[in-house]
């Protein structure tokens, strides 16, 4: 379950640099933030080191709703996990358009309707990266893998930009993990124009070397979802051990916790569990909790 683990280890260290510039990163932490227990800044307050955020926490409710389901994918089902979730002391940063949408009258009943009429509502401009954030988890079902990434997308995030991320980043785990082959930056293109065009461009910016041209220290724009699909692909083709893929994204800053969760989660795909240092995966402050999640998960998946 490398996959799911890369996602808390992500989000678990990207917590120390959510929010800061890359000078604020450089500040803080002069030899860069590698450990938990380095932690400090904005979530310090809120989220003991080695726990996670809200990224993981509503990957997880997919997840439950999985298992729940018998290895479906409900949106209904996600929908109550993801308000049950939202009514617990746990969601201290939950984004505002899942907010507004989970808190909507008739959310529960059809949740995708009240998402698509709130991108419609908002001049259908409104692309944040929440959906990308959660849905790495379902690359890891067999089948049906583009159908069950756009509904659980679509539950909260409906603009196409938002679900064609979540369908690429998916199909990529699941290519990783299945079939034990990566789709290479043609397969990505041709899933992204089915969606959106502007993710295109998003997908060749990611091409480039030197991550500093995703430009993810600058904090206007830092949530947006090809924004994060971009952080998400440069770890996929460029680097080479989980650990540097890891650093090199919290210690860039900008929305660092919800760009190193799908990061890492695909790097998860990619090296395996023997690729994940050991440290990241025992210091992991709920672990005991997380793991019965994931057992529970991989016996649905492979039933």
């Amino acid at each position: 379950m490398a996959t799911i683990y890369g996602q808390a280890i992500g989000d678990a260290l990207g917590v120390g640099t959510e929010f800061m510039s890359k000078e604020e990163v450089q500040r803080a932490y002069p030899d860069g933030l590698t450990r938990y227990d380095q932690i400090k800044g904005y979530h310090s307050s809120k989220i003991a080191k080695g726990d996670w955020s809200d990224d993981t926490d509503m990957m997880l409710c997919i997840a439950k709703a999985i298992i729940e389901d018998g290895g479906q994918v409900n949106e209904k089902t996600i929908a109550r996990k993801f308000l049950d979730w939202a009514d617990s002391p746990r969601a201290h940063d939950i984004g505002n358009l899942t907010s507004r949408i989970v808190y909507s009258n008739g959310f529960l009943d059809h949740p995708s309707t009240i998402a698509r009429e709130t991108w419609e509502e908002g001049g259908r401009v409104n692309a944040p990266n929440g959906g990308l954030m959660r849905t790495a988890v379902i690359g890891l079902l067999k089948d049906n893998v583009k159908a069950n990434a756009e509904t659980a997308c679509r539950v909260t995030h409906y603009d196409p930009r938002c679900v064609g991320s979540c369908v690429i980043t998916s199909e990529i785990i699941n290519s990783l993990v299945w079939h034990n082959k990566a789709l290479t930056k043609d397969d990505i293109i041709s899933i992204a124009r089915k969606y959106d065009k502007r993710i295109v461009d998003y997908v060749k910016l990611a091409t480039h070397l030197d991550i500093a041209d995703l430009q993810l220290g600058v904090l206007g724009g830092s949530g947006y979802t090809l924004k994060c699909l971009s952080v998400v692909l440069w770890c996929y083709f460029h680097v080479e051990y989980f650990d540097r893929g890891l650093m090199a994204v919290v210690n860039e800053g900008g929305d660092a916790d919800t760009n190193a969760a799908p990061a890492c989660a695909v790097m998860g795909a990619k090296f395996g569990l023997d690729g994940i240092p050991e440290y990241y995966i025992q210091n992991l402050l709920n672990k005991d909790k997380f793991d019965r999640i994931a057992e529970a998960l991989w016996q649905v998946v492979n039933q």
